[in-house]
């Protein structure tokens, strides 16, 4: 069992959006992950960026793979469309079913083990067909389904619960995603809502492949010292928020944003992330720079945070493929495979 149905209960004076809905319209139902999962925060900032934005949730798709981040999608927007795909497929399936019916919001969730693993290659050519997605991947460093196996994304030198350090260096799809020629690329922190919800909407309104990688801890299997992707390491290491009080064990764990700087959060483990937010006159539309900032901040064991990367100028999977404007799940057989005679008269013109 994933998940358990929420009782529709709702206070008649909660707060609607121009459609009439309220926040309550956007949720799905009652998560069944570990108390305090970073996953459940992304899933409250997903409902919130889909509420203000006045999303019909009937007109929205929601995509995933398999792990722990891929159940996301059952908590919130349960009028919306939804397809669970095999381990790593997610992509393949979002880019088909867009190719159908482009007029519907996409929206992927994935994690470090489902896109840097057995799923890296379709996430390379989702990336590269600039398939118009808002692809969340919710980064934890560890394949928490499965029992705690590092996954692409550990860092070196990070140990598992058990105490074995990883050696073999992790897959930044951040920086991938630069190189691959992403047309949005942002990075934030499951504790930090404020930060969060922003570049949720400004993704769901890119046109075109918008990658936000989401670190989010493991209270289970990657959240204890020496863990470098446990809600205390990735305070102390983040670049862009205020000191954080401590917060008890199993709580969800919250930051407050402030203006540029180094925020240090800490995670139940009681290990340290440091976070740094891009500051007023940050670039995100320089691609080469994005990329010197985001190493230069590793170097310093800081995890850049924000719109690290932008291009609304490039043209969609649409655009590239010109097809026509009207949505091809919209068109009749007939038209879609007119028969042998029309195809014969369109291969006398390259004869």
């Amino acid at each position: 069992m994933t998940s358990i149905q929420k009782p529709p209960v709702r206070h008649p004076s909660l707060q609607q959006n121009a459609l009439g809905l309220t926040k309550r319209d956007y949720e799905g139902a009652m998560s069944t992950l570990c108390a305090g999962c970073g996953h459940d925060s992304v899933t409250a900032a997903l409902v919130q960026a889909f509420w203000e934005l006045d999303i019909p949730p009937h007109r929205a798709a929601k995509l995933s793979g398999i792990g722990c981040s891929s159940k996301t999608t059952a908590y919130f927007m349960r009028h919306s469309h939804g397809f669970n795909a095999v381990h790593g497929r997610m992509p393949a399936v979002a880019t088909g079913a867009n190719a159908a019916n482009k007029n519907l919001v996409y929206i992927g969730i994935s994690g470090d083990g489902d896109s840097l693993s057995i799923g890296l290659g379709q996430f390379c050519h989702a990336i590269r067909r600039n398939v118009n997605l808002l692809y969340v991947l919710e980064n934890n460093g560890v394949y928490g389904l499965t029992k705690g196996q590092f996954s692409a994304s550990a860092d070196i030198g990070s140990k598992s619960k058990g105490g074995e350090a990883n050696v073999q260096p992790p897959i930044d799809p951040v920086l991938l995603a630069l190189t691959l020629g992403a047309t949005f690329v942002a990075r934030s922190f499951s504790g930090d809502k404020a930060q969060l919800v922003p570049i949720l909407k400004a993704g769901l309104r890119h046109q075109g492949f918008g990658l936000i990688d989401i670190i989010s801890p493991c209270v289970t299997f990657n959240d204890h010292e020496a863990s470098t992707k446990s809600y205390r390491f990735t305070r102390e290491h983040q670049a862009e928020m205020t000191a954080v009080d401590f917060v008890p064990l199993r709580r969800e764990i919250t930051t407050d944003s402030e203006e540029h700087g180094t925020v240090s959060v800490t995670m139940h483990d009681d290990t340290v992330v440091r976070l740094r937010k891009v500051a007023d006159d940050y670039d995100p539309t320089d691609r080469d720079a994005a990329y010197a900032h985001i190493r230069a901040l590793q170097q310093k064991k800081e995890i850049a945070t924000g719109l690290l990367y932008i291009d609304s100028s490039a043209n969609d999977m649409h655009a590239v493929n010109r097809t026509v404007d009207r949505p091809l799940v919209e068109i009749p057989f007939e038209e879609l495979c007119p028969g042998n005679a029309a195809l014969s008269e369109l291969m006398e013109e390259f004869r």
